[in-house]
């Protein structure tokens, strides 16, 4: 008999050890086999299970109020429901205790679904208590739509100086500060806001969302949503709703350091944990945001999170407290994990609250993963998770080979398009033909987004993605097949893989969702998924705080004390991607001692460095020699003003066709190489050869000239068709040491291709063009030059129209298409002096433009004529 304290509450006593219960674990157990042999259509008997009994349970479980176990006991609830709907679909008291239970959890959202279909409580209390708690749960602004109790939790918290918040992926964490930010410029709010993203794809996703909830209020209280430091509205006079990635918004706060902000809101906040440069800009950002004469309210959301109040220690000033924190386990879909081990041949589901994996079937030796999509896929939505880009392709296409064209215009449509403008042997034309996709970081964004819609409107059945897609992009899955437990070369951790397997079951489609996961080959263990399995999420350190730098800093505190601004020891001892965090930080260490500044990093870096030491440092490093811009050390900035003050400019391009002399745009590129010491920064990338250099000129030439992608990647393959020896690379990986012509080597080339597109020159060399572009504009005192090749990089073309459709909100290809002489005169129109666009374009035909300009109506109805 379990021991109950005298002084335990009836909840504690019903609720503490409920776990333990062997009959509640047997009847779990039973539902969770007898729904893998339904979904594997397994010629087997189920196992025995009262269903009264288990509808007692997951109305008990329901309506559990013992806070240490509330948020497990609901979950738990509500699966047991869901699962006796899946395995008895026919009960009708099953189906009614389903609705029971969702409305016992708050769980509103969920009350819609097909399978409720109309639950009305037969008690009559209950149903007065369940509509006075959802009438206290209802969305600002939504007819008949509700908040979860956690996310109202949050939402009442928004107006707090500061907050930070964690939930599983499926709670919408930053649906309820959309919400927020709707609702206070409908009262009538005039601050302006900014949502900071981590990756330019949730940019996209989240610019669609407020363009889709204010629609015409935008304008009508003069809003406009910017996510590029050059769009057009910031030179306007407008209320802003900023949507961009830290590193925008550094560079915003550093050309406009009057912009006044009023509200901050650091989505998928956990990546400050994470190792690597990228997560270096949260420490800059903040407190520049901080440091605005009017502190913003800022706001912090992570997925998963234990302790997500160990991030407003980034805010100067502030002191982490659990009152200012809330940390939900609560999520409003089921679901259920699988683990499938080809090489033993079995397969196993997961028991969550047992945290074991339970044996269902002996798996055949030939089954394989398009095989098992094929068995528990068919029909539904699927998305497959790789490992490497390369495998994406290869698995893909592996899959679909036993697949035939569907008869589906819209795929048809948007299959030719990427055959006209990406290369009409493009693996990605073949299989979308067959509802089936990849989706990786260098597809031009506009293929990405359709992709993405094309798979929410259900005519895309089937995806196979790298991390780019599921690290914040929502859709509806129902089923998630995990082909590996890397991500990239490095094992996912906690954060990483609940964070994945909370994309699949979505709310706002469906309750429940599968999750496989697959040991396809020996080189995977099974005590890593085990542990991926059945770990919690640790709490999180800062990424100051990680062992990979924290090891380092007697190294980097000696290199600063020998005034060596290159870090020498520091470099040659941490590893590439550790020591751009390492630099990043250290640069942002010397300006705020320069400055005379106390901030989170130099309070963090105290340990570290002795009052002697920190004297040396700030004697080495005076403001003349520091940067608020942590991209840009002294070293390099001394050199770059001396090669401009000497005369360095950009190539002149000369001529109707905007001719440049090849050698002298690699000499220029060759010059940049030694100002900015990329042998040393970027050996990996721009600066690993000057053969690199030319090979990236070529490409850099026919961007900026505006060729479309067919035409880049048409001449790539031209070119390696001329010179097979330079062999097929994808990133660093020499896949063949000659060119062959085949479909897959050009597959290769138009992957490569579209990544230094995407990588090289939309990030690296547009980063270090815009530096010489503002020292130029400094030099020489003015604010624009026409020559500006900072300009041609970030837009993609010479042309003053294609560059004003896209400071406007165009996409480059959008842009290029209305560029073009028939399509310019058809709707393009110039009233008094302005260019402006005709309405007709919103029905041109071509569905990225068309996207395009259904947005951009609401930030700049002006734009439009009839």
């Amino acid at each position: 008999m379990k021991y109950v304290p005298k002084t335990a509450s009836l909840a504690e006593a019903i609720y503490r050890d409920i776990d333990k219960n062997e009959y509640l674990n047997e009847i779990y157990e039973a539902l969770l086999y007898n729904y893998s042999i339904d979904l594997f259509g397994l010629d087997r008997p189920q196992q025995q299970v009262q269903i009264k009994d288990a509808l007692r349970f997951a109305d008990l479980l329901s309506k559990s109020t013992y806070a240490p176990t509330a948020d497990r006991d609901h979950q738990w609830g509500q699966e047991i429901a869901t699962l006796l709907h899946l395995v008895y679909p026919q009960d009708e008291a099953v189906k009614y205790y389903l609705g029971s239970v969702l409305s016992a959890v708050g769980n509103y959202r969920g009350l819609k679904a097909p399978a409720v279909g109309g639950y009305k409580s037969a008690d009559v209390l209950d149903g007065i208590f369940y509509e006075f708690d959802k009438e206290s749960h209802l969305i600002p602004g939504r007819v008949g739509e509700y908040f979860f109790h956690d996310q109202k939790s949050v939402y009442d918290r928004l107006g707090d100086p500061y907050f930070s918040y964690s939930g599983p992926t499926s709670m919408g964490k930053s649906f309820v500060v959309q919400t927020y930010i709707k609702e206070q410029i409908e009262k009538g709010s005039t601050g302006n806001y900014a949502i900071l993203v981590p990756t330019k794809a949730l940019i996209n996703e989240v610019r669609s969302n407020m363009f889709d909830g204010l629609q015409d209020e935008l304008t009508a209280r003069n809003y406009r949503v910017v996510s590029a430091i050059g769009e057009i509205y910031l030179q306007q006079d407008h209320h802003f709703i900023f949507i961009m990635t830290p590193e925008r918004m550094h560079h915003l706060l550093i050309e406009r350091p009057d912009m006044n902000i009023d509200f901050v809101f650091v989505d998928e906040a956990h990546k400050i944990s994470e190792r690597g440069g990228r997560g270096s800009y949260y420490y800059k950002v903040i407190p520049q945001l901080r440091r605005l004469e009017k502190p913003p309210t800022v706001i912090f959301a992570s997925p998963n999170v234990p302790n997500p109040e160990i991030y407003l220690r980034t805010i100067p000033g502030v002191r982490p407290s659990k009152v200012q924190r809330l940390a939900s386990r609560f999520t409003p879909v089921s679901q259920f994990k699988f683990f499938m081990d080809l090489p033993n041949n079995r397969m196993c589901i997961h028991n969550e609250h047992k945290k074991s994996l339970e044996y269902v079937y002996r798996v055949p030796t030939d089954m394989s993963l398009a095989k098992i999509i094929h068995r528990v896929g068919r029909g539904k939505q699927n998305v497959v998770y790789c490992s490497a880009r390369q495998k994406v392709v290869d698995f893909a296409m592996e899959y679909a080979k036993s697949l035939q064209p569907l008869d589906n215009l819209n795929l048809t449509k948007l299959a030719n398009d990427i055959k006209n403008d990406v290369h009409r042997e493009c693996y990605l034309a073949e299989l979308i033909e067959k509802g089936v996709a990849y989706h990786v970081g260098y597809l031009p964004a506009n293929i990405r987004l359709r992709i993405e819609q094309s798979f929410e409107d259900g005519d895309l059945r089937t995806i196979f993605c790298t991390s780019t897609l599921v690290e914040g992009v929502n859709l509806p899955a129902d089923n998630l097949f995990i082909t590996s437990y890397r991500n990239g070369t490095t094992n996912m951790d906690e954060v990483e893989f609940r964070n994945l397997v909370g994309r699949v079951g979505r709310i706002k489609y469906n309750l429940f969702g599968n999750v496989f996961l697959l040991r396809m080959d020996s080189s995977l263990t099974e005590k890593q998924y085990e542990r991926l399995l059945n770990n919690d999420v640790p709490e999180q350190k800062l990424s100051f705080d990680l062992d990979e730098n924290r090891s380092h800093y007697p190294a980097l505190v000696n290199d600063l004390v020998r005034g060596d601004i290159e870090m020498t020891t520091c470099h040659a001892e941490a590893t590439d991607r550790d020591f751009d965090a390492l630099r990043k930080m250290a640069l942002i260490i010397m300006n705020d001692y320069a400055a005379g500044i106390d901030s989170p990093l130099t309070e963090m870096f105290e340990e570290y460095v002795t009052p002697g030491q920190k004297s040396t440092i700030m004697k080495n490093f005076p403001p003349e020699k520091t940067s608020n811009d942590i991209t840009l050390s002294y070293d390099q900035a001394f050199t770059l003003s001396e090669v401009i003050k000497q005369g360095a400019k950009y190539p002149e391009l000369k001529g109707e066709n905007d001719d440049v002399d090849f050698n002298e745009l690699v000499r220029f590129l060759g010059m940049l190489s030694r100002v900015f010491k990329w042998d040393k920064y970027e050996s990996e990338t721009i600066g690993k050869s000057p053969n690199v250099l030319k090979w990236y000129a070529v490409i850099l030439l026919r961007w900026i000239r505006g060729n479309g992608l067919s035409s880049i990647i048409n001449y790539a393959i031209g070119y390696k068709h001329d010179h097979p020896d330079t062999g097929v690379w994808v990133g660093n990986l020499q896949i063949a040491k000659r060119y062959d012509g085949s479909r897959d080597h050009k597959n290769y080339i138009i992957a490569e291709t579209l990544g230094v597109i995407e990588n090289v020159l939309l990030f690296s060399i547009s980063n270090y063009f815009r530096k010489f572009s503002l020292e130029y504009k400094a030099f020489h005192n003015v604010d624009h030059f026409d020559n500006d090749w900072y300009e041609f990089v970030e837009y993609g073309t010479t042309n003053d129209l294609t560059i004003f459709l896209q400071r406007v909100g165009f996409t480059r290809d959008s842009a290029t298409f209305l560029e073009q002489p028939r399509n310019r005169v058809k709707y393009i129109a110039v009233l008094d002096g302005e260019i402006r666009v005709k309405k007709a374009v919103m029905t041109c035909g071509n569905a990225s433009v068309e996207i395009d300009a259904n947005e951009i109506k609401f930030n700049m109805p002006e734009l439009f004529i009839d």
